[in-house]
This record gives structure tokens, C-alpha cells and sequence, in this order.
């Protein structure tokens, strides 16, 4: 059983998810500062300088503070659009799989061409010569 969780957590993807989980949480600190010293000032702004972490309601002695999970749904917000963001400008410079076909399939071309050509001067050796004549007449 050890054995087997060590090629478990060997494997390429637990560590890629490993470090994306990492640095998603050091991320998260830094949305959180931004959503909380920034975002929030900015927004209080245009609703008459409320802050949205003040925001609470008592019922039966229990607070309920929903002016806080307005804050989390803005950070949520922040870290998806950053995501988005990320993602994208990755994708201008990463080649899909169907652009490596296409890519592929180019090569192929030229590949199966110079074949043709191959087997056109296996089967007539003259050609060869014909080709070479007007290559010389028209250097001159």
C-alpha cells in the first residue's frame, strides 16, 4: 500500500495540482487585500461610503454577518475573472491540438509529394534529365 502511494503522489498531475493549489492560496491573500483595501473603498464610493464588512443582522443572538459574504462572492468573482484572464493569454500562446494537426498534416503533405516525385523518377530515369535541362535553360 505504501508503494502504491508513492506512485500516487508521484505522478505529474498530484503534483501539478499540489502546486496550483500552493500558489492559489497565496493568491488568494493578495485578492483578498485587494478586494478589501481597494474594491471595496471604490464600491462604498458610489453607494455613499458603505462597507460591505459592517454589514450584520442579529436573530436570537446568533450575528449573521452577510455583509462579509458579499466580500467573499467579490473575491470569488476577482480570483475567476483573474482565471479567465490567465487562461486566455495562455491559449494565444500555447498550440492546440488542432493546430499541431493541422501543423502535422502539412508535413504529411510535402512528405507524400516528394514520394510522388521519387517514384516518378524510379519509373522514367529520363525525367531526371529533362528536369535538368530546364533547370539550365532557365538560368540562362
Amino acid at each position: 500500500m505504501l508503494k502504491e502511494f508513492k506512485e500516487f503522489v508521484s505522478r505529474g498531475n498530484v503534483l501539478d495540482l499540489a502546486v496550483g493549489v500552493i500558489i492559489g492560496g497565496a493568491f488568494t491573500s493578495i485578492v483578498k487585500a485587494l478586494v478589501n483595501y481597494l474594491i471595496n473603498p471604490l464600491i462604498g464610493l458610489f453607494v455613499g461610503g458603505i462597507d460591505f464588512s459592517d454589514w450584520s443582522f442579529k436573530v436570537a443572538g446568533a450575528t449573521f454577518k452577510f455583509g462579509s459574504f458579499i466580500n467573499a462572492v467579490i473575491n470569488f468573482l476577482i480570483i475567476a475573472f483573474v482565471v479567465f484572464i490567465i487562461v486566455k493569454t495562455v491559449n494565444k500562446f500555447v498550440p492546440t491540438k488542432a493546430e499541431e494537426e493541422e501543423n502535422t498534416d502539412e508535413v504529411d503533405n510535402s512528405e507524400i509529394y516528394l514520394k510522388e516525385i521519387r517514384d516518378a523518377l524510379v519509373k522514367d530515369p529520363g525525367l531526371l534529365e529533362q528536369v535538368r535541362e530546364q533547370s539550365n535553360t532557365s538560368e540562362k
